[in-house]
């Protein structure tokens, strides 16, 4: 069977299990919609919450960031999982025993103001619609691939997908659904990273195979890996960071406590009985996200190693008969010079897979020397002997662009795997996508259905009518989502780091000292949300050059590019967050302190034993 075909039958069958788990799982209350019932077991409730949790950046992108990055991509990696411990030990079971349906919800009734419970609104949305750009544009690139369908096209199709079974099901039908999809990631992440961890080193377990030689020699994988992009210009693999050390520090903070402020994410443990069931979902949760994220690393390097034996002989891999990637021990030992032509691809003579992949725009190439070879290499090194080689083969700059979002797309095509195998990354790939997708969209929809409209508009609503405002909502959001992911905005390239930014300088801060400070009062609580959430998108859209004053860029105004200590834009909203805390406590001070029976709730909440029905209730 082609590969197309066989594309087409396993994105479908996931696609029709995923809408029969919605229709059997529908959501026939407010409670079902909101929370699930608040009944999902600790187990499923895990594995939902890491579909949740690792959306298109997590499949799609992280890997593709490491392979980039090297040593300095682990950032994401420690950040990402340490925010979910974060999260798990500090925030979760205080709010599952607060007994409600959502994050503004539990920040306004804990600063006793409609309006604290609006400005979280208003973060809420800030965040969880910066983060869907990111999703929705995943599902456009796994559709425009594998499905031979315009990315547009593909973005319609998510969307209705993601329609049929987050409006009916709600958070129910999402929950199941979730569970589907996170087996569906696993096995599509898992499955070829065991295929090429074998080819290369002869290891099953990536993790290992990480550390182990490659099959054949006595040369570690990272060695050859370092030593490769070096002699490309490139900077060692395992050595090289994300800028200056305060910022790969201040990076990861950000994503950590962005992570941990998620509203997507932290609505999860609502869906549970108990207390202790959250703590257990969240234990379960970590389990299932470790099996990805040990893994990453590994197949952003062995990705990295397989995409330089393409266009490049001195790697010492080459393709066997029968399609395997194996290594050309001879290469290996004689050392080809990178810089000689001659070791250098064909144009013309380019895998299958570079043919398709140039189709989506992801892969470009540039005959700069118009000699018909691609030559790649990094022609902005600051190595004068690394250039003066490659002028002296006659190259005339890197000729090749790979996005990294294609690094996991496309490895099981580079290393030649089994048409099964490349069908099923694509199912992986749209289900991550769709996953978090849907749990954001639930987040939005209860925001604008039960925090605002009922919470503030129309508090006396009848059940019925707030899940029919919820289940609009919810239509309305996947409309907003999708024109995003159509016509993205200026600042999108960065949409998932500014999202986790938002996240960290608005509602972690407030989440904290609502949970750990019964002397924090409402004034205290808005004007840190307000102060944090502006200073950390002045900052970011200053480096987008998205607003002008008189003709000057923002970024012109604040000392330039990085003018802070150093720190990138999508590493502020850690320095956003510091700014929240010090407002708050700031304001906290010079007004009056929170009414007796807030602080009496504030320390109740603190001691998690048993739990309040998820009933939603004021």
């Amino acid at each position: 069977m082609d590969l197309q075909t066989l594309t087409y039958l396993v994105v479908g069958a996931s696609f029709a299990l995923y809408i029969g788990i919605a229709i059997w799982a529908r959501a026939g209350s407010t409670s079902e919609f909101y929370a699930a019932g608040g009944s999902v077991h600790p187990i499923t409730n895990g594995m939902a919450t890491a579909a949740d949790w690792m959306s298109a950046a997590s499949f799609i992108s992280m890997a593709g960031l490491i392979a980039n990055m090297g040593y300095g991509g682990g950032l994401f990696l420690m950040g990402w999982t340490g925010g979910y411990v974060l999260l798990a030990m500090l925030l979760a079971p205080y709010l599952r025993k607060f007994g409600k349906f959502t994050v503004p919800q539990f920040i306004g009734d804990r600063f006793y103001s409609k309006t604290a419970s609006t400005v979280a609104v208003v973060c809420l949305l800030t965040a969880s619609l910066t983060y869907i750009i990111g999703q929705m544009t995943g599902v456009g690139v796994a559709f425009s691939r594998f499905l031979g369908v315009s990315s547009d096209t593909g973005i319609y199709i998510g969307m209705a997908i993601v329609f049929m079974y987050a409006v009916f099901g709600g958070m129910k039908g999402i929950t199941y659904t979730q569970v589907a999809q996170y087996i569906v990631l696993i096995s599509a992440y898992l499955v070829p990273a065991i295929f090429i961890s074998l080819q290369l080193t002869g290891n099953p377990l990536p993790q290992l195979g990480l550390g182990s030689s490659i099959s054949g020699t006595d040369t570690s994988l990272l060695s050859k890996l370092d030593q490769v992009v070096t002699e490309l210009g490139f900077g060692q693999y395992t050595t090289t960071t994300a800028g200056s050390t305060l910022n790969m520090f201040v990076y990861t903070m950000s994503l950590m406590i962005g992570t941990a402020g998620l509203p997507h994410v932290i609505m999860r443990f609502f869906t549970v009985p108990t207390v202790k069931d959250a703590r257990s979902s969240a234990g379960w949760a970590l389990v299932f996200i470790a099996l990805l994220y040990t893994t990453a690393p590994a197949v952003a390097a062995m990705a990295k190693l397989n995409l330089h034996a393409t266009v490049n002989t001195a790697v010492g891999l080459e393709t066997a008969a029968d399609g395997r990637m194996v290594v050309n021990a001879a290469a290996v030992k004689a050392n080809i010079d990178p810089y000689a032509t001659e070791s250098s691809l064909v144009y013309e003579q380019r895998p299958d897979w570079m043919k398709r992949w140039e189709k989506t725009g992801l892969l470009k190439f540039e005959d700069k020397n118009g000699d018909g070879r691609i030559q790649y290499y990094n022609d902005k090194t600051k190595s004068e002997a690394a250039k003066a080689k490659a002028e002296a083969a006659g190259w005339k700059g890197n000729e090749l662009t790979v996005n990294a979002d294609i690094i996991v797309l496309a490895n099981p095509e580079i290393a030649l795997l089994p048409n099964w195998v490349i069908a099923l990354v694509a199912a992986g790939g749209l289900a991550a996508a769709l996953s978090t997708a849907a749990g954001l969209l639930m987040a939005i929809s209860s925001a604008v259905s039960h925090d605002l409209v009922k919470g503030v508009f129309n508090p006396n609503i009848s059940d019925k009518n707030e899940l029919l405002a919820g289940k609009v909502s919810m239509a309305v959001a996947i409309v907003i989502a999708g024109y995003l992911g159509l016509n993205p905005p200026g600042f999108a390239a960065g949409t998932v780091a500014l999202a986790f930014g938002i996240a960290a300088s608005s509602l972690f801060p407030a989440i904290m000292m609502g949970i750990f400070s019964k002397k924090m009062n409402k004034e205290g609580a808005i004007a840190g949300m307000l102060a944090g959430l502006f200073v950390t998108l002045f900052y970011v859209f200053a480096h987008k050059g998205i607003f002008f004053v008189k003709g000057t860029e923002f970024v012109d105004l604040i000392g330039g590019p990085n003018s802070f200590f150093g720190i990138t834009p999508e590493a502020f909203g850690a320095i956003g967050a510091l700014v929240n805390f010090i407002v708050a406590f700031a304001v906290d001070k010079v007004t009056k302190e929170p009414p007796e029976h807030i602080q009496h709730m504030v320390e109740a909440v603190r001691i998690p034993r048993g739990s309040k029905a998820v009933d939603g209730a004021h």
